[in-house]
């Protein structure tokens, strides 16, 4: 499945607001070497982020697979 940015911005289970902000995607995003912008038009393979497996790329893959479920998102 493709995480996309519309997930990570409306991922609830992160923290209390819903999602990641623009900055904090780009920060997060260099932090682990992936490239941003890519995301941003492309999205992202879930593989890639249940590799780096903290808290927001699980809950990121989570969010994508309920979006999914519901045909939300």
């Amino acid at each position: 499945m493709i995480v996309t940015f519309r997930h990570a911005l409306t991922v609830p289970y992160f923290s209390k607001r819903r999602g990641l902000c623009r900055s904090g995607m780009r920060t997060w995003f260099a932090a682990h070497g992936l490239d941003y912008a890519d995301f941003a038009r492309n999205g992202i393979a879930e593989e890639t982020l249940l590799e780096i497996g903290d808290a927001f790329a699980i809950a990121a893959v989570q969010w994508a697979h309920e979006c999914a479920a519901r045909e939300v998102c």
